[in-house]
């Protein structure tokens, strides 16, 4: 059974093949280390040429990668963990993400950086964060989320293949993950899937066949699965149904799948794993009560990370980030308005 890690280095290995011009640059990313979560693996041996080891400096090698990127080459960037993108942050906020708008279309800068993000390994607290959320209001740059109910090589090719500059955002607990994908019926065990189509789909998880819901869960990335799972037991225990929304584009954010839940739910619950405050799951709130606040029959409700650093030992980082028995509670509260 392929998983999230292997669906990931097998579509890099096939653009790598199929197009001389894509580039993969990063720190310690030349085998037999192949980076320091194995998704590059095999490919500086297969590709000596388009495989670069970088310098420990993350503003310098993004700023190489976004004039290659104008140049006509396609870099893919490795961001060794997710926390270090920070040092980036002015190549892309002033730079990549502006230059198509400063010269009236005449380049494109199609860059790919990728970010492993996220806790729950004991990394401590500058290696543990989930950070996309410093990212998503940055204009012209699209912010990617694969979680296992998508096709995590499919949703990196597009990435790559798009004309713009790209996060690419791949939660560290989900690399082993395996896929949890749909059959041809839309049917994964006991749930019914629906997917909105497009490059950057939205897959929608339903107990009953989209008939009939109580409370519309948004959770994207590694959160996914403990949506699911928190749904699950919604269903068993309380018998509550819930649907789960899981966006692989964050940013722009397809608002209508989650709209289309609101119909039959009028509930909002939104989960995400970084800090509560000023964050993604805000904003999807904001858009919903903006857009779509006449579907709305109880006040959105958000589970995500305390403001605090992520701690190194087991009980105080589970205690910090958000966990499924939160997610339950939140459902449970949100159900019963």
């Amino acid at each position: 059974m392929s998983n999230v890690l292997k669906s990931l280095n097998g579509a890099l290995h096939a653009m790598m093949e199929a197009d001389p011009r894509i580039v993969l640059m990063g720190e310690d990313l030349l085998d037999p280390y192949g980076g320091a979560f194995k998704v590059s693996k095999g490919l500086s041996d297969r590709f000596p040429a388009q495989v670069l080891t970088t310098p420990i400096s993350e503003a310098g090698f993004v700023g190489v990668a976004a004039g290659m990127a104008m140049r006509g080459i396609r870099p893919i960037v490795e961001i060794m963990f997710g926390d270090f993108l920070l040092l980036a942050a002015d190549q892309l906020l002033n730079h990549i993400c502006k230059y198509r708008w400063m010269y009236n279309d005449q380049v494109q800068v199609p860059i790919t950086i990728r970010a492993p993000m996220g806790g729950r390994r004991g990394y401590g607290p500058t290696h543990s964060q989930t950070v996309e959320k410093h990212f998503i209001g940055m204009p012209g740059l699209r912010v990617v989320a694969p979680s296992p109910f998508h096709d995590p090589g499919e949703l990196l090719r597009q990435t790559v293949l798009d004309d713009g500059p790209a996060l690419f955002v791949e939660n560290k607990l989900m690399y082993s993950r395996p896929l949890q994908q749909a059959d041809e019926g839309g049917r994964l065990g006991p749930l019914f899937v629906r997917s909105s189509g497009g490059r950057w789909p939205t897959m929608t998880l339903s107990y009953d066949a989209f008939e009939e819901a109580d409370v519309t869960i948004v959770a994207y990335g590694g959160m996914a699965e403990l949506a699911q799972q928190a749904a699950e037991a919604l269903l068993m225990q309380e018998e509550i149904y819930a649907e789960v929304v899981v966006p692989s584009a964050i940013n722009p954010l397809d608002v209508a799948p989650i709209a289309a839940s609101l119909r039959r739910s009028g509930r909002l619950l939104v989960c995400e794993e970084a800090p509560q405050t000023a964050g993604w799951g805000a904003e999807v709130i904001r858009r919903v009560a903006v857009e779509h606040f006449g579907l709305l029959r109880a006040a959105p409700s958000h589970v995500a990370a305390l403001d605090l650093p992520i701690a190194n030992t087991e009980p105080l980082e589970a205690a910090i980030l958000p966990q499924r028995e939160a997610i339950i509670a939140r459902a449970i509260a949100c159900a019963t308005r």
